[in-house]
C-alpha cells in the first residue's frame, strides 16, 4: 500500500532511456525504472497514453518501482520523430494515429524484455491510462504471457462501428472473449470516454463471458483520476484506487 514501508530497509533504483527490439527488427526507446538490492521482482509494462511518453509516465514508472516492480513504458510514438511530448502527439493524431499493430508489438517486446531479465520473478502485467487503457485492453486479450492488466478509464474499448479507423481497425471489447488474465477496471462515473454506459456494457459483456474481472467507479471523478497536473485530478479517488491497484498486481505478480 502507499506509505506502507520500513524507514530501515534499503531503498534504490536505476531509471534510464534504452532501447530494444522492436518491429521489423527496428530498435525501440522504452524507459526501463527497476528496483535494486532484490534478487527478484515483477515486471509491468506501462502503456503510455494520449499525451504521449511524458513526464507523468516516466513518474509513474519510478512509482511502480518505489514499490517493488521492474518497469517499461515503451516510446508507442516513436515512429512519428522527436521533440516535446504535445509535438510528438500531435504528429501523431494528424497522421491518423498510431495503430493497434505497432501498440501490441511494442507492449510484446517489452513483456518479454522483463520476463527475460535474470531478476523477473517469471510475472508480469500491464496497465495504461486514457487510450493506453484502451490498448491494455487489447493486449489481454491479444498478447500472451501477460499475469495481469489494469485498464484505467479507458475510452474506446466499446465504440461503434462508424468510429473505427484504419489504425484501430477492430473495437477491443470484440475480442473480449480472448482475456486471458484477470482484469482491474478504474473508472469514473461522470467520465465521458468511457462512459458510464460503456462501462456497464463492458462489464455485462466480461460477465456474460465468465472472465476474471473487477472494476472499481468513482462517483464526481471523470476522466483521468491520478492525474494531479490538471484540474480532473481526484485526491480522494486517486489515492484509494492506485491503492487498489497496487493490492490487484501484489496478489497476481508476487505471490
Amino acid at each position: 500500500m502507499w506509505n506502507d514501508l520500513d524507514t530501515g530497509a534499503y531503498s534504490g533504483m536505476i531509471a534510464e532511456t534504452v532501447m530494444i527490439p522492436g518491429k521489423d527488427g527496428k530498435s525501440r526507446r522504452a524507459y526501463y525504472s527497476r528496483p535494486l538490492g532484490k534478487e527478484s521482482c515483477p515486471g509491468i509494462v506501462l502503456i503510455p497514453h494520449m499525451p504521449g511518453w511524458d513526464e507523468w509516465c516516466r513518474e509513474t514508472a519510478r512509482r511502480f518501482t518505489e514499490h517493488g516492480y521492474a518497469v517499461m513504458c515503451p516510446d508507442i510514438y516513436q515512429d512519428f520523430g522527436t521533440g516535446t511530448p504535445p509535438e510528438v502527439s500531435a504528429r501523431m493524431r494528424e497522421a491518423g494515429g498510431v495503430s493497434d499493430a505497432s501498440v501490441m508489438a511494442d507492449t510484446a517486446n517489452c513483456l518479454g524484455f522483463l520476463k527475460n531479465q535474470a531478476t523477473s520473478n517469471g510475472k508480469a502485467g500491464v496497465i495504461g491510462m486514457c487510450s493506453g487503457g484502451r490498448h491494455t485492453f487489447l493486449a489481454a486479450c491479444t498478447v500472451e504471457g501477460i499475469d495481469a492488466a489494469v485498464d484505467c478509464w479507458g475510452g474506446g474499448v466499446v465504440e461503434s462501428p462508424d468510429r473505427l479507423t484504419p489504425a484501430r481497425p477492430v473495437a477491443p471489447i470484440d475480442y473480449a472473449d480472448k482475456l486471458s488474465c484477470p482484469l482491474l477496471g478504474i473508472f469514473g462515473n461522470d467520465d465521458r470516454s468511457p462512459t458510464r454506459e460503456d462501462v456497464d456494457v463492458l462489464e455485462e459483456r466480461l460477465k456474460e463471458l465468465g472472465k476474471d474481472y473487477e472494476f472499481h467507479r468513482y462517483d464526481g471523478a471523470g476522466h483521468g483520476i491520478w492525474y494531479y497536473d490538471k484540474p480532473m485530478y481526484r485526491q480522494e479517488a486517486a489515492m484509494d484506487s492506485f491503492n487498489k491497484v497496487l493490492d490487484f498486481f501484489d496478489r497476481h505478480l508476487k505471490e
